[in-house]
């Protein structure tokens, strides 16, 4: 729990940090659309020089209306800036104002001649955020064109270069700052999945856990509630000890679950084994187990605990064996009996499954295998030992 509610506050900061990124790059972005206007002073400048002439005021009031709808536009794609970007016209509302944005760009020129050409360049550069690349870039060029056949045939207009190159400039930064502000909103996002992802392997860890821990506690008390109930009317004091492994073995399931939600439970091996031998006592399953453990290595150790967990649970709970041997070596366990077979066990259950993934985790594999004449096998083992074992059915990870 304590890692689950790390992952998620893991994840709620990546995800404020995304939102407050988000609105950062939106003012930063409405500075620089609004900085480079200053290029439109001229058109007014002009339209000040022929404040006498009803064209003048018609073409400041498009300069100005231009200004206005050019900020709008940009607030409305800020979005053009993420990772995926929008799609080519996504709205009707988005094609009428860019085809607003050329209007008052040709009304602008048609008044105030030259002086208002700076629009000619916003309306290319503007392409560059709202439309997809491929798109953008062929509006700004045709754009270019359409400058350059202006500025040589319209009477008045001269070549003029510099709008040409701020066309070019602009486009160019306005399209590595779109492209910079994508990858940048994509790390975010990648963080957020990372998160995520950790916050649904710790909510697997602790299934997992549960599901070994639980299965085996109450598999064991299950069997001693059942021999304690035919003891009761047989030998009483035989029956009390039995009930008095059922209240030990309960409050340690629960230790072992407030361990396990804390994110602090281990288990032993030496542990285990001894739980294996009272267990399939209980179950009146003769048992051969290993009286020493010394020779396993730490980094396997616990691993083997586990095998040894759901091994024996599966031989009291599925395999009607009479009899249980294990054995534990420096690369391998093994936990064999003479029951039923694989037909009893759940192969591609939770516990087989979890099994499965501690031990890939170690680095070992699982490997299930049937005995002759009648029995299955359950062994974890390091890959190396793992070729020397004669294997029927196996599953590796």
């Amino acid at each position: 729990m304590v890692r689950d509610r790390s992952a998620a506050l893991s994840r709620d900061t990546c995800e404020g940090a995304t939102e407050r990124g988000d609105r950062f790059g939106r003012w930063v972005g409405l500075f620089w659309s609004c900085i480079w206007l200053f290029w439109l002073v001229p058109a007014f400048v002009q339209a000040w020089q022929h404040r006498d002439e009803a064209s003048a005021w018609l073409g400041a009031a498009a300069v100005l209306c231009f200004i206005v709808l050019h900020v709008v536009h940009f607030a409305t794609n800020s979005a053009s800036f993420g990772p995926d970007g929008p799609p080519i016209l996504t709205t009707s509302g988005n094609l009428l104002r860019y085809a607003g944005l050329v209007l008052l760009a040709v009304v602008a020129c048609w008044t105030l001649g030259q002086s208002a050409s700076a629009t000619v360049a916003f309306v290319g550069i503007v392409a560059m955020w709202t439309f997809r690349v491929p798109i953008a870039v062929g509006v700004a060029l045709l754009t270019g064109a359409i400058y350059i056949f202006a500025s040589t045939h319209i009477p008045g207009w001269t070549t003029d270069t510099g709008t040409l190159v701020g066309l070019g400039f602009g486009c160019i930064a306005v399209g590595f700052g779109r492209l910079a502000s994508q990858r940048q909103e994509a790390l975010q996002r990648s963080r957020l999945e990372n998160a995520d992802l950790r916050v649904r392997e710790e909510r697997n860890r602790m299934a997992r856990d549960l599901h070994d821990i639980l299965g085996h506690s109450l598999t064991v008390i299950t069997v001693k509630a059942e021999l304690a109930s035919r003891l009761i009317d047989v030998d009483l004091d035989r029956a009390r000890s039995e009930l008095a492994d059922l209240e030990r073995l309960s409050r340690a399931a629960l230790g072992d679950v407030r361990r396990a939600v804390e994110g602090y439970r281990e288990i032993s091996l030496s542990g285990e084994l001894t739980r294996a031998r009272e267990a399939l006592s209980s179950a009146g399953i003769h048992s051969d187990l290993p009286s020493s453990v010394e020779e396993v290595p730490e980094d396997l150790s616990e691993m083997f605990a586990w095998a040894v967990r759901e091994g024996v649970t599966n031989v009291i709970r599925h395999s009607s064996a009479t009899r249980c041997v294990i054995r534990v070596g420096a690369q391998s366990v093994q936990i064999s009996d003479d029951g039923r077979g694989p037909a009893a066990v759940a192969t591609s259950g939770n516990g087989l499954r979890g099994l499965r993934e501690r031990a890939a985790a170690a680095g070992a594999v699982l490997i299930t295998r049937s005995l002759q004449p009648h029995g299955f096998e359950l062994a974890v083992a390091t890959p190396e030992r793992a070729d020397q074992l004669p294997v029927l059915t196996s599953s590796a990870s």
